[in-house]
């Protein structure tokens, strides 16, 4: 019974039901509030579907529990040689960890989005979904990390283990979080957190970094519900420019974003746990959602991430990426630009 009810909580607490506001203009006009003081989505009501949809779904979430993995990405092996030697050097890159969690090499700076180590992140230890796929690389073998991208506080993307890790590891890192995050990570001993709201940019090392709207919410206990804000993030330099989209939904901010600070040359886009569309649709992508994101986001280059390390969802592990990959064929962006990466891969950009 603890297992289920683990299980159970960490669904409960991923997936509730999401009020919103009135919607924001535009990127630069701040995240809007409700009443409450709570953080709101600017595109309308993201409720996830009737008690008839989530019931079911939360109970199906135990079969993940004795599922072994098939379908899920391949990983090669990856020492960090060459990461630790780029760093500085401007050769720009993207290496998959697994899930949210890529490392950008670009512009002579190295940086995390969503770094999660863990094998369970969930609110209760050693409970919860279990990855299926090893960290592409291992954090000793990570180069020096300037800074680390979080996009929201849900804990398969903010991990509090990886990042008191990685805040020990180097005490110069900086770890970038929307509004109403700080205080969780500096209550961990992290120091050099910086909170940013939609629209609010900051400088560092030659590099622009933008916290920008997203599509989706912040829980991390029963009650705590949209009381910190969520983000996308882009990184922009004199010579590549880098978006994350990190957990959302398709929606029109991705237009306004593309016309404001694109074209970019690479875009990471979520294309899983988008099943059973009645109660996702409006907080996750499916994998045409994620093409049709990158194209309006102005990429030349489209990575997937968010699929295949944990079975958060209703679809078979290998389905995102072979619907992404066939709905870039006959895309104006093409199958070359949709990449699907495997967990430790490199790739430049």
């Amino acid at each position: 019974m603890r297992l289920y009810f683990g299980g159970l909580l960490f669904v409960l607490i991923a997936f509730s039901t999401v009020s919103v506001g009135e919607p924001a203009n535009s990127i630069s006009s701040g995240a809007p509030t409700a009443a409450d003081g709570r953080f709101t989505n600017s595109a309308g009501d993201i409720g996830h579907g009737s008690l008839a949809v989530r019931l079911p779904f939360m109970l199906r979430r135990f079969g993940t529990y004795f599922r072994d993995g098939g379908g899920r990405p391949n990983r090669i092996a990856n020492d960090g040689v060459f990461l630790r030697e780029n760093a500085g050097h401007g050769i720009p890159t993207v290496t998959w960890i697994g899930h949210a969690s890529l490392l950008v090499q670009m512009e002579q700076v190295s940086f995390l989005t969503d770094p999660t180590w863990s094998n369970r992140p969930s609110p209760v230890p050693l409970i919860g979904p279990s990855r299926f796929v090893a960290p592409g690389l291992a954090m000793d073998d990570l180069p020096p990390i300037d800074f680390v991208l979080i996009s929201h506080n849900h804990y398969d993307h903010l991990d509090l283990p990886t990042l008191r890790s990685l805040a020990e590891r180097n005490p110069a890192t900086v770890f970038y979080v929307p509004l109403g995050n700080g205080a969780l990570l500096q209550q961990q001993g992290i120091a050099n957190v910086e909170e940013l709201d939609w629209g609010e940019t900051h400088a560092y090392k030659g590099v622009t970094i933008h916290c920008l709207p997203a599509q989706h919410w912040s829980k991390r206990s029963l009650t705590d519900d949209r009381k910190a804000l969520w983000s996308s993030w882009a990184v922009i330099g004199a010579k590549q420019r880098f978006y994350f989209a990190g957990d959302t939904g398709y929606f029109d901010g991705f237009t306004m974003i593309g016309e404001a600070l694109g074209p970019f040359d690479l875009v990471a886009v979520p294309i899983g746990a988008y099943e059973p569309r009645a109660m996702m649709r409006g907080s996750h992508m499916n994998p045409e959602e994620a093409l049709r994101a990158a194209i309006d986001l102005r990429a030349s280059i489209a990575v997937a991430i968010h699929f295949g390390t944990f079975d958060l969802s209703d679809e078979p592990l290998a389905e995102p990426p072979q619907r992404f990959n066939e709905a870039a064929k006959n895309s104006e962006l093409g199958s070359d630009a949709a990449w699907i990466l495997d967990i430790g891969e490199t790739r430049a950009f």
